[in-house]
């Protein structure tokens, strides 16, 4: 069936209103409280500038089946609805409950509304939503002259959009899981493949575990800051893009820096494996790219430059295995952020498989990484390709809840 058919079908001939929503319903504004009236042991939600309760309160002041619009803060314009009792603060206001509109509706009606709601907000000092922009919202009314059937056609489309909405939910919740069980077999199968016992070595002189400081040297970087940077320049890596934009190698880097700098920097030579010295976690700190470009490349002071005799995406992958990070956790200063000092990390040890054969060991180096590399591009491209399927998913079930509430609208609303 056509969507048009089924409209028509559902509103069997009866007009549809549009009305500001100031004019068929109240919009409230709830009380602030303290955050030391606020506790985990209580019942009741509390609202305030997001949809995420900030603690719990031991009455509510707001009915279940409630729409709200927080109007301040980074969420101001987010439309939500409460299925249970809770307290509205003064950072969200609360559509009253109406004998002709279904709440569900209203909410699904809002939704529509969040873009245009969020470019009202106000953003100087605190994000601020004034009243009078969600009062004049449009709001279809279909089958005003007979409350009863209206609310008969609102329950009709809110039974449709709850179906749509559950099934969203779901196939997001299981495409979501899939993501996460792929990397975590993935890294699963990495880490065993790189604890070389079951791989048939680590016995007769096989593999032996070198510090890092051992095996090669490390070369600190030289600062530099956002606004050296530039379009057309010296390529660069900054500390941060380790653990936020790199995976395990590269060939390409993602910023540039001044070109008049290239004396006073210092740079990671084709081969050297990239360190990231400062971290927000402790898994992000000590984080590495292998740099596989044809030139030089300019490094951060938070970071070095591992240069060695080794596949670097060799490295690389070891020091993302679960047991360089637990060996690294023991060298990281923590504070406001995580360091990694050079003495500390040049301790931390690596496999060396054949290390009294340097061909034979480079040969199995090369063996492993074409395993990893394969593993690696087939979790990026499920990486890549499910969290795309995710919005597109959500991109039709925006399509077809926009389809069933674009009622016929009068020239001088739609204008």
């Amino acid at each position: 069936m056509s969507y048009l058919s089924f409209m028509e079908k559902l509103l069997d001939g009866v007009g549809v209103e549009w009305k500001a929503l100031g004019a068929v319903s109240n919009i409230l504004r709830g009380r602030r409280l303290t955050k030391n009236q606020l506790s985990n042991n209580e019942k009741f939600p509390v609202f305030h500038g997001g949809l995420d309760p900030l603690g719990y309160y031991e009455q509510g002041n707001r009915p279940a089946n409630t729409v709200m619009i927080i109007n301040v803060g980074a969420s101001a314009g987010t439309v939500g609805y409460s299925a249970v009792d809770f307290w509205s603060s003064d950072g969200c206001f609360c559509i009253e409950h109406n004998d002709s509109l279904n709440n569900r509706f209203l909410y699904y009606a809002l939704i529509g509304h969040q873009q245009l709601l969020r470019s009202r907000v106000r953003v100087a000092g605190i994000p601020t939503l004034d009243t009078s922009v969600v009062e004049k919202l449009q709001i279809p009314i279909p089958c005003p002259e007979n409350p009863e059937r209206s609310l008969e056609i609102q329950a009709e489309i809110v039974r449709i959009l709850d179906v749509f909405t559950e099934l969203t939910a779901e196939l997001t919740a299981e495409l979501t899981a899939e993501l996460a069980a792929r990397k975590k077999q993935y890294n699963y199968y990495r880490d065993q493949l790189l604890a070389f016992p079951c791989s048939g070595l680590g016995t007769q002189g096989d593999v032996e575990w070198k510090a890092l400081g051992e095996i090669g040297e490390f070369i600190r970087g030289k600062r530099f800051t956002k606004a050296d940077y530039v379009e057309d320049g010296i390529s660069a890596i900054h500390y941060g893009e380790i653990y936020t934009r790199y995976g395990v190698f590269t060939a390409q880097a993602f910023s540039q820096v001044r070109s008049d700098m290239a004396g006073s920097l210092r740079y990671a030579e084709p081969g050297d494996v990239v360190i990231a010295g400062v971290g927000e976690t402790v898994e992000d700190v000590g984080k590495a790219v292998a740099w596989l470009g044809n030139g030089k490349v300019a490094i951060h002071d938070d970071s070095y430059a591992f240069r060695h005799s080794m596949n670097p995406k060799f490295i690389s992958y070891v020091m993302r295995t679960a047991a360089f990070i637990d060996e690294k956790a023991k060298h990281v200063s923590r504070g406001k952020v995580n360091r990694l000092l050079i003495h500390g990390i040049a301790k931390v040890r690596i496999p060396i498989p054949y290390p009294n054969d340097p061909e034979k060991s480079f040969a199995e180096q090369n063996r492993i990484v074409a395993i990893l590399d394969k593993f690696d591009a087939l979790i990026n491209s499920i990486t890549e390709g499910l969290p795309r399927e995710i919005a597109l998913r959500q991109k039709q079930y925006e399509h077809y809840r926009d389809l069933l509430l674009s009622f016929p609208k009068p020239e001088e609303v739609a204008a």
